[in-house]
């Protein structure tokens, strides 16, 4: 299939590579300087395009692989955005993590302009995107999903049809809340431990044999014992945006959301202290006596 990606960051570089690995399929991608570095892309055959309208023009499907809503708007509804160059019947797959709502109106306006929406974000790590096992949640029509699946298959382990559009993103929202606010708490009580001079390896062994075995203590378990960082290259500001995601989505829905204002507050703290960039698991270090308030 004619395949276009915009957002070749960590995650959407992964993805790339296995389209184009993959099945024959050719890519184009949007050329933007916060690619990660395209030279093995354009070695594989993929070339690039100026705007997403070009992008749109000569691709069947297009996956999106940007931050969140007001990019996805932009590139969907902005200038040469991909209403203004899409074929009929192409299908935008949009693998970002975004609001439900605005996911919405983001698929009523490419039905209108005669294309295809599917909300499908990703979980797993920019490794898993490397070695092409991402896992999709997956909303939109089933008839719509079949089309793409032959591109979908080339980066994944599993694509699971949630529900209609929207409800992809929803359930990443859902699945982020409890997997960040997890790994916020857990890096609390280590910061607590290394206070009290509690070995680090002690304390991921007590919690690892009872009730604190999880795969958010898997993640930060390296950085807790060794100071390793690298397993999960996921950045602290976007860890916030997530959770001010499902607030947002909690709000429209006049659902509670106590807990999550919390794990807002202590995320929001560390940003603002200047470790927005800092991956998440060193909330381990951040949130220890010495550091910030």
């Amino acid at each position: 299939m004619k395949v276009g990606i915009i957002g070749v960051g960590l995650m959407g570089h992964g993805i790339a590579r296995n389209v184009l690995l993959h099945d024959g399929h050719s890519l184009v991608f949007l050329d933007h300087p916060g690619n990660q570095p395209v030279d093995e892309l354009r070695g594989l055959g993929a070339r690039a395009c100026a705007t997403p309208a070009a992008l749109a023009a000569v691709c069947e499907v297009v996956i999106l692989c940007v931050t969140g809503s007001a990019q996805v708007e932009a590139i969907i509804a902005g200038e040469n955005g991909l209403i203004s160059g899409l074929n009929p019947g192409t299908v935008i797959v949009d693998c970002s993590t975004s609001l439900p709502n605005s996911t919405l109106r983001m698929g009523a306006a490419i039905r209108e302009a005669g294309g295809d929406y599917l909300d499908a974000p990703m979980t797993r790590t920019a490794r898993h995107a490397h070695e092409g096992s991402l896992n999709l949640l997956v909303g939109g029509e089933a008839e719509v999903l079949d089309r793409v699946r032959p591109v979908l298959d080339a980066f994944t382990e599993t694509v699971s049809h949630v529900g209609p559009l929207g409800h992809g993103h929803r359930l990443k929202l859902l699945h982020n809340f409890v997997s960040v606010g997890f790994m916020s708490l857990l890096a609390e009580a280590a910061a607590q431990a290394a206070d009290a001079g509690i070995a680090p390896q002690v304390l991921v062994d007590v919690l690892a044999g009872g009730g604190g075995a999880s795969a958010a203590l898997d993640r930060l378990a390296p950085y807790i014992v060794e100071g390793d960082r690298e397993g999960l290259p996921f950045a602290i500001a976007n860890a916030q945006k997530d959770i001010d995601y499902y607030r947002a989505m909690s709000e429209d829905a006049g659902a509670r959301q106590t807990i999550a204002d919390g794990v807002a507050t202590a995320l929001a703290a560390a940003a603002a202290a200047g470790h927005g960039q800092a991956y998440v698991p060193e909330l381990v270090r951040i949130f220890r006596r010495d550091d910030i308030a």
